[in-house]
């Protein structure tokens, strides 16, 4: 079979998108790090910042080992807040998320990206771990071509005003409420 030679599209003027990936539905993590896939497709730096998870392996992990350099991943949670039995404290779940917060600014401003992925951060700002000015001010401060996605569920109003694309995930029916129990590779 022949191979057809694909076409590679250039926008005339590139601009950095601030994406928020919300709702009650599956696939708002995984939206985010298909485009950081995507990303390192065309050869563009990535960082993924975990503001929430970090108790509990997930595939990515390994996985984007294996797209180093290009990805940096940084798992900063201590897992859900007050939720599944976590054993944190409302205090400990804050100052992680500070510190989260605090990288997020540093490689926001560091030059060295091209997309920055804040996953959970919005519940991290629904639970009251962040503050809203800390948010805003990420997103007002944003490098003009440097690409922002913000997921988690709850997005505080304030932000999905602030951003070009915003994407609800609605759930319709998941096999968690069938009793099926999360499946290694499609659920993490």
């Amino acid at each position: 079979m022949e191979q057809m030679e694909l076409q590679v599209l250039e926008p005339k003027e590139k601009v950095g998108l601030t994406i928020v990936l919300t709702g009650n539905g599956k696939g708002k993590t995984t939206s985010a790090m298909g485009m950081a896939l995507r990303a390192v497709g065309h050869d563009l730096k990535v960082c993924i910042i975990e503001f929430m998870k970090g108790d509990m392996y997930a595939g990515e992990i390994d996985g984007f080992k294996r797209l180093a350099p290009n990805i940096e991943f940084n798992m900063m949670g201590k897992g859900f807040c007050g939720i599944q039995g976590n054993p944190y404290s409302f205090e400990e779940h804050r100052a992680n998320a500070q510190e989260a917060i605090q990288l997020a600014k540093e490689k926001l401003l560091s030059g060295r990206f091209d997309l920055l992925v804040l996953d959970e951060i919005n519940n991290a700002l629904h639970l009251g771990l962040l503050d809203l000015p800390q948010v805003l001010d990420l997103i007002d401060n944003k490098p003009p071509l440097l690409h922002l996605i913000l997921t988690g569920r709850d997005a505080h109003p304030e932000v999905t005003n602030r951003a070009h694309t915003v994407t609800e995930m609605k759930e319709i029916k998941h096999a968690y409420r069938q009793k099926i129990e999360p499946q290694k590779g499609v659920d993490y």
